[in-house]
């Protein structure tokens, strides 16, 4: 039993090319680094005394900072190639992390949060295009999800050694930020290829030639504004979601970590595998479509009552999990399939530009709607949603597949 447990996870991480491996090392030490956005609203309101109103601008311009960082990493790096653009990302986020932690005039923050946004979100369509070049058409479902597993081990690693350099000084947090930022870009300087070396056989693995533009791909518009949709749901939970365990179902903080950090635990010990078990039984649609609606099944559980909070909260992570390792692998994989080497960087942009908008829009939203008809009214609002995108990801798909 425990040889073919054993057997299954070595076939799970087998046959990825070393380069895969290589960045996976370098994105789970940026990640480790990655503590002082997570508590970067409590910097403003505990240690600048601002208000809270203040640190909800610094995170709104954080998203705006972000839309523009991706649309101008998906540029540059079709321009001028991933690598210069994750290494330059990475080291000028890195030297701006820095910074941030002595500057202490506010609009002089709301400045430099746009700017560090901007390089921090410029560095994913190049690093999506980097996973792409350096993977094979067969393995590139797997590589988003070593990609994803090192982001998860790294950020639950960062997140909580930041907890612990917060309560010492929060100016350690973006000293240790930066140096870890600018230690990732010279290992990719150091370790990894330009990519160029690579490029035909990219080529040749395109499933789709889809234009120069993502925006002339009719069926990509409809499918990132599908995403843009779903991303909204994801969003909150980790926004919203835990200020309701707190609030309404009286769970303490303590508790409120492990149930979050359930999602990272059970990525890491089981999407590789599953992604693996899956392998091309079903198109990949299939699997989106189930993982969305995973998530609309994870809020449902937040409107059942008379059960113990706990349990509530660890069932709604539970699903929202198994919801999120069945979209996210797939959806990255048809990112790249509908791009070939020319474009690759728009569409990944495109993508990201997604994930940047919900972050701006779906926070606010999402508060506005709990505050004003509840929580509950929410959970409804969002299991709707996600119903709709799921229904929204089938007929796309086989509109797709009866037109060809």
């Amino acid at each position: 039993m425990i040889r073919s447990i054993l057997r299954i996870y070595r076939i799970s991480f087998t046959g990825l090319s070393r380069e895969t491996w290589l960045l996976s090392v370098v994105i789970l030490i940026n990640r480790c680094g990655y503590m002082a956005i997570p508590f970067m609203s409590m910097y403003i309101t505990q240690s600048l005394h601002r208000s809270i109103a203040d640190a909800g601008l610094i995170i709104t311009l954080f998203g705006v900072g972000s839309v523009l960082g991706a649309m101008a990493g998906g540029y540059l790096t079709d321009k001028i190639g991933f690598h210069p653009v994750q290494v330059v990302s990475l080291i000028i986020s890195g030297l701006l992390f820095v910074l941030f932690g002595h500057v202490d005039n506010f609009n002089g923050l709301c400045f430099l949060t746009v700017v560090l946004s901007f390089f921090v979100e410029a560095f994913k369509p190049a690093n999506n295009s980097a996973i792409a070049t350096y993977s094979s058409r067969e393995n590139m479902t797997r590589s988003y999800a070593l990609n994803r597993l090192a982001t998860n081990i790294g950020f639950g690693f960062g997140t909580s050694v930041g907890g612990i350099l917060a309560a010492i000084n929060y100016h350690l947090l973006f000293w240790v930020d930066g140096v870890v930022y600018v230690v990732a870009g010279i290992m990719i300087i150091l370790l990894l290829p330009s990519g160029k070396n690579l490029k035909n056989n990219v080529i040749e693995n395109a499933e789709f030639a889809s234009g120069k533009s993502p925006w002339k791909d009719p069926f990509f518009v409809r499918f990132i504004i599908l995403v843009t949709l779903y991303m909204f749901s994801f969003i909150l939970i980790f926004r919203i979601v835990p200020v309701y365990w707190k609030q309404e179902l009286g769970i303490g903080e303590a508790t409120i970590g492990l149930l979050l950090g359930m999602n990272g635990v059970i990525i890491a010990l089981f999407e590789m595998v599953m992604i693996q078990k899956l392998g091309s039984r079903k198109p990949d649609h299939y699997y989106i479509i189930a993982g969305v609606l995973f998530t609309a099944a994870s809020f449902l559980c937040l409107v059942i009552p008379a059960i113990a909070p706990v349990v509530i909260g660890a069932f709604t992570v539970f699903l929202f999990t198994i919801g999120e390792m069945l979209t996210l692998p797939y959806m990255n994989t048809l990112v790249v399939s509908r791009s070939t080497e020319s474009n690759r960087g728009k569409y990944s942009a495109a993508y990201s530009l997604s994930w940047a908008v919900a972050q701006v829009i779906g926070p606010a939203s999402g508060g506005y709607v709990a505050e004003n008809f509840g929580y509950n009214a929410l959970w409804i609002v969002l299991v709707v949603l996600s119903v709709f995108c799921a229904f929204g990801f089938k007929f796309l798909f086989q509109n797709k597949m009866a037109s060809g």
